[in-house]
């Protein structure tokens, strides 16, 4: 029987991380869910904690300083016992329904990786900006190319993976190239990787979205060098 944790990485999202949760706890599609808290200088923490003295199955974990997506997944991987796990960031962009349709692909692919795409599909998406539109398109185009395996959008938050094989990855990357990471040494333990249409809802930079152009770059050299390192 497949079951689920949810990591919900955070840092200073305490205008959106209450709903966020909410949601997620809605779809109940989490078995455990682990909240990580990359040392917020915000009420988040305050907000995390009062959903970990209601709910049983939510856990909380605070870094002791900001490292980043990547440090926060990589903290809790020896505590994690279900057979999959999930990341879903703690702003609004992406909607937890979501998860419960992606995991339903587990039940007959216990070993492959599920991903949520923004671009396949007709689900609905807002507030997608041209710019990072076009970014991520070519991103992943180049991505593609490089490990010669189709996949429509590689900076997505929404993956669904073995536990057996995270806890394998010995994760290097701290900022957002997580994403590259993660899908690159996933890669090299197995090709099936199943994209699913999921919804997305982008917020601007004056909400508190935090990717920047630079990461782009970084994007483009860690594919690169993930194709040849480990």
């Amino acid at each position: 029987m497949n079951s689920l944790t949810v990591i919900v990485p955070f840092y200073n999202e305490e205008q959106f991380l209450e709903s966020s949760i909410n949601r997620l706890i809605k779809t109940q599609i989490a078995d455990e869910i682990y909240l990580v808290d990359d040392c917020s200088t915000d009420d988040s923490s305050k907000i995390a904690k009062n959903f970990v003295s209601k709910y049983k199955s939510i856990n909380y974990m605070r870094l002791d300083k900001n490292q980043g997506k990547g440090a926060a997944l990589s903290s809790i991987k020896h505590l994690i016992a279900t057979s999959h796990i999930a990341v879903h960031d703690a702003d609004l962009e992406y909607d937890p329904s979501d998860l419960c349709e992606m995991f339903n692909y587990t039940l007959h692919n216990p070993d492959s990786l599920i991903l949520g795409s923004r671009f396949v599909g007709d689900k609905d998406r807002k507030n997608r900006y041209s710019r990072t539109f076009y970014a991520n398109k070519f991103l992943s185009l180049f991505f593609s190319i490089v490990f010669q395996k189709k996949i429509s959008d590689i900076a997505t938050c929404y993956k669904i993976l073995p536990t057996k094989v995270f806890k394998n990855f010995e994760l290097k990357e701290k900022g957002f190239s997580i994403e590259i990471e993660m899908l690159s040494k996933f890669l090299k333990f197995n090709k099936s990787i199943i994209e699913v249409p999921i919804k997305y809802a982008g917020r601007s930079y004056d909400e508190g979205k935090k990717i920047k152009a630079t990461d782009g770059f970084k994007y483009l050299f860690s594919t690169v060098k993930y194709k040849f390192l480990n």
